[in-house]
């Protein structure tokens, strides 16, 4: 059984910065597309970013595209979200989910992921 755990999350002054990590554990294999999603209290959760380890293709949602950046350990089940210029709107549980399928299409729909981390919470204060 895969397991996802993030680390990371915190809080931090409108305009700062912090750095996600997210561990897939319980297999030897890769999984080929891992991705972060966020909930702010009272509302969905939402597409954040998703990366390909075959291909290194990212997708980003609009709300975070130029402050935040994705990477992954190509060795590893392992993945970073670089934070910079934080906002208040950017207070959230942070998730991280992982799939076996390689498909793209849909990264950003949470009911194509089959596994799912705890979240860890992010709050920027203005």
């Amino acid at each position: 059984q895969v397991q996802v755990v993030e680390f990371g999350g915190g809080l931090v002054q409108a305009g700062g910065s912090l750095r996600l990590s997210c561990t897939a554990s319980g297999t030897t294999f890769s999984l080929p597309i891992m991705g972060w999603f966020r909930q702010a209290p009272g509302k969905e959760r939402e597409f954040v970013a998703a990366i390909s380890r075959a291909s290194g293709t990212t997708d980003y949602a609009d709300s975070v595209k130029g402050r935040f950046t994705i990477s992954r350990d190509g060795a590893k089940n392992t993945m970073y979200l670089q934070m910079n210029s934080l906002k208040p709107e950017d207070t959230a549980v942070f998730f991280c989910a992982t799939k076996w399928s390689a498909n793209w299409n849909g990264v950003q729909r949470t009911d194509n992921y089959d596994y799912w981390g705890q979240g860890t919470q992010v709050t920027v204060s203005s």
